[in-house]
């Protein structure tokens, strides 16, 4: 090992819920130290929206100022290294990380987010947070009223057809196959003017990422300037899991009402544990989690 130092929380994952929940820690004397391999989850979006004082800011430009200012606080350390491995109990936890480096502190912050499953369609990943699209919130004013699309099928479509139907009356459902529609559900989209295509989706046409036309395993295509889509995910990383912290039936941490995880002494912040995946959620629950942490911190040292 190259290099060993106690903390009182190692926060793993240096995005917008880890850097928050670090400013918080920071401000409360705490030694903080945080881990971030520089993979987040929106690394190909352009522009991040729907927070305020940094609408249209670029992701990272709002994560670059975030740990200028977090590290201006002298207790908080940073190290881009990717967390391996973790064992120990609450006040004793280790981590080890891709370069050798070993760290204990006393309790464990998971900031670390979900990695989505990209469908076996051509041109989805390229695309994939720049016009394929999860969140209206984050992305739908930058194309309302345009011809929109929606990946999937079922329930959900059903449900995700009345949610994007607000930002654009223009709207195109693709099951990517026959659909699993019920009757009256295909009714109700039908008196709502959405146009339903049960083709199989071949390839996502796009320039640098910016959709222009979805094209069919039949030959045909239809011209959209953007698509959203639910994607599967998994964890982002998998040392929660691997530590015994339980899982939601969504596959999100579950975690209490102080952002701590089922494992005593390990808490969980940001798009790992909610479905609200979001700049100023994420933001929002890291705050807490550090609030929550330096009470924890103090009632076990207050005695």
């Amino acid at each position: 090992m190259q290099n060993r130092t106690e903390f009182d929380v190692l926060i793993i994952g240096g995005s917008y819920a880890g850097l928050s929940a670090a400013m918080a820690l920071g401000r409360s004397l705490r030694n903080v130290l945080i881990l971030d391999s520089g993979k987040p989850c929106n690394r190909q979006t352009p522009h991040s929206h729907n927070f305020l004082t940094q609408d249209g800011e670029t992701p990272a430009a709002i994560a670059q100022k975030a740990r200028e200012q977090v590290l201006a606080y002298p207790t908080v350390s940073f190290q881009s290294e990717k967390a391996i491995k973790a064992s120990g109990q609450n006040k004793a936890f280790e981590v080890i990380t891709d370069t050798g480096n070993s760290y204990t502190g006393s309790k464990l912050l998971f900031a670390t987010g979900v990695a989505d499953k990209m469908p076996p369609i051509k041109g989805f990943a390229e695309s994939w947070g720049i016009s394929a699209l999860h969140c209206p919130y984050c992305h739908g004013y930058e194309v309302h009223h345009q011809p929109l699309g929606i990946l999937a099928d079922g329930d959900m479509a059903f449900e995700f057809v009345k949610l994007i139907l607000n930002w654009s009356p223009n709207l195109t459902l693709l099951t990517n196959g026959k659909s699993n529609l019920k009757p009256e559900q295909r009714q109700v989209l039908q008196q709502h003017g959405v146009s339903l295509v049960e083709k199989e989706v071949h390839e996502l046409v796009h320039q640098k990422g910016y959709l222009q036309q979805v094209e069919f395993s039949d030959g045909s295509s239809l011209p959209l300037t953007a698509l959203f889509a639910r994607l599967p995910f998994t964890q982002h990383c998998p040392i929660p899991e691997q530590l015994g912290c339980e899982l939601t039936e969504a596959g999100l941490l579950k975690i209490d009402g102080f952002q701590q995880t089922s494992v005593l002494g390990i808490y969980a912040a940001g798009d790992a544990t909610s479905p609200m995946r979001a700049v100023s959620n994420s933001v929002a629950s890291g705050t807490f989690a550090g609030a929550a942490l330096n009470k924890a911190l103090i009632e076990e040292r207050f005695k």
